[in-house]
């Protein structure tokens, strides 16, 4: 795909970062040319100086001739015009605009963004995106990642393996999976030193320590199968979040919503952004000064917090965090990674879950990416692989076929079918209807097979 990036912050970069891995053509646009070089130097892409609102600089990169404008600089009004000049001079199918101001996203307003009056086909909210993410964290203890599927009927968590002790982890992954059928829930991948099991390739392996397990299992379900795991962990109960920015301010304002902890206190260092936090939330205490200060920390209670978060918008400044965080036995650390070159820094840091905001970011934007009829969509991770819903219409080439039938890549797997109101793991003998619903998961290199299969 023909693919222009408007705007080299993180959140540009983080999804050039994912773009550059497919076979694309990139054109990142930014008006600050100290981040377009430090990005053309880290991916094959085209940097452009201006500004992607302006038609000049649309025309000179060949808009009439792309596929899809992402403009995510850091102003929503610029992003909104790109969409705009893009639509009306250059005729770009597909329009992605960045908005983060929640005057903009208001849904009393929601009818702005059509063709008559903007034409944006969708808006994204990284920072509020990311705050979600965290949100399913905090609920489910222990989790790694939380993707809901089937408009949040069914659930699949992601955790490592890490205490060899538990019984019901000793047993076959076959034996497994015959268990968690009582509880309609299922082992549905593995990946094990970035290698990917698919269960219904390798029935007769057993679990080891450090495997990432992914288990997809019906909401009223969570916390009994989570619980045969070992994923049973105390609520957060303090919690302490590092930065004061939109997705700080999601997670405090859900947490005082939902009542989900005793405390929640946020340490910011510039003292103008820590008062305008605190004038918006109600029981959120906000300080303002240096995260490293000792006195702050102790003033915040990091020493006996349940939750750490570290959400700056630098690497280290989080890393540094959540490696103070690792010091103390009961605290867990999240820390958010712009960087490729971090995440791998971060996984060796003792009780840290890592956030990437390029993971989360693209997971918005996969349904418009790829070409199959996907409902939702997640990536796992740069080079893991992406799980898609893909819902069947009665005019689908797929009626009627068994899945064993479709020639799926063995790098892949359909996960799971709901047919009928009914979640089926087995689905060898699986003769496809309308509206059946199948949950895929799709290694890197078998995107474009899949989108073939799954096309119409």
């Amino acid at each position: 795909m023909k693919i222009v990036i408007g705007g080299a912050s993180n959140v540009g970069k983080s999804i050039v970062g994912y773009l550059s891995m497919g076979n694309n053509d990139i054109v990142v646009v930014d008006e600050d040319a100290e981040r377009l070089d430090e990005i053309a130097k880290e991916y094959d892409i085209q940097p452009i100086l201006g500004s992607i609102s302006h038609p000049d600089i649309q025309e000179t990169i060949g808009m009439r001739n792309m596929d899809m404008l992402i403009a995510v600089t850091e102003n929503d009004e610029i992003n909104m015009v790109a969409c705009q000049v893009a639509y009306t001079l250059f005729n770009v199918p597909l329009k992605i605009a960045r908005v983060d101001s929640e005057y903009f996203l208001n849904p009393l307003w929601n009818t702005l963004y059509n063709e008559k009056s903007l034409p944006i086909d969708l808006v994204i909210t990284p920072d509020v995106e990311i705050g979600k993410f965290m949100e399913q964290l905090l609920k489910f203890p222990g989790t790694t990642a939380v993707y809901p599927f089937l408009g949040d009927a069914v659930n699949i968590f992601a955790f490592r393996h890490s205490d060899t002790d538990i019984p019901f982890m000793k047993f076959s992954l076959k034996h497994i999976n015959q268990k968690l059928s009582e509880l309609t829930a299922n082992i549905v991948l593995i990946i094990r030193g970035g290698r990917r099991i698919i269960p219904a390739q390798e029935e007769d392996i057993y679990l080891q320590r450090n495997d990432m397990i992914y288990v997809c299992c019906k909401t009223e379900m969570n916390l009994d199968v989570l619980r045969l795991f070992g994923v049973d962990h105390n609520p957060y109960e303090k919690i302490v979040i590092i930065g004061a920015n939109p997705t700080s301010y999601y997670l405090a304002s859900q947490i005082e919503q939902n009542d989900s902890a005793d405390s929640c206190r946020i340490i910011e260092q510039d003292a103008k952004t820590a008062a305008k936090m605190a004038e918006k939330l109600r029981t959120t205490a906000v300080i303002s000064g240096d995260m490293m200060s000792d006195v702050i920390l102790q003033d915040v209670g990091f020493a006996t917090a349940d939750a750490s978060i570290a959400v700056t918008s630098k690497d280290k400044d989080n890393l540094l965090i959540s490696l103070l965080a690792s010091k103390n036995k009961d605290t867990q650390a999240f820390s958010l990674v712009n960087s490729k070159d971090y995440n791998v820094m971060a996984f060796n840091i003792k009780n840290n879950i890592i956030v990437d905001r390029a993971v989360i970011t693209v997971s918005a934007l996969l349904r418009h990416l790829r070409k199959a009829r996907i409902y939702e969509a997640y990536s796992l991770g740069i080079g893991t692989g992406e799980i898609w819903e893909i819902n069947l219409n009665d005019d689908s080439v797929n009626i009627g076929h068994k899945i064993k039938d479709l020639n799926i890549p063995k790098d892949s797997a359909v996960m799971m079918v709901y047919s009928n109101d009914k979640l089926i793991f087995d689905i060898t003998a699986h003769q496809l209807q309308p509206y059946d619903k199948i949950i895929v998961f799709v290694a890197p290199n078998d995107i474009r097979r899949i989108e073939n299969i799954f096309y119409l």
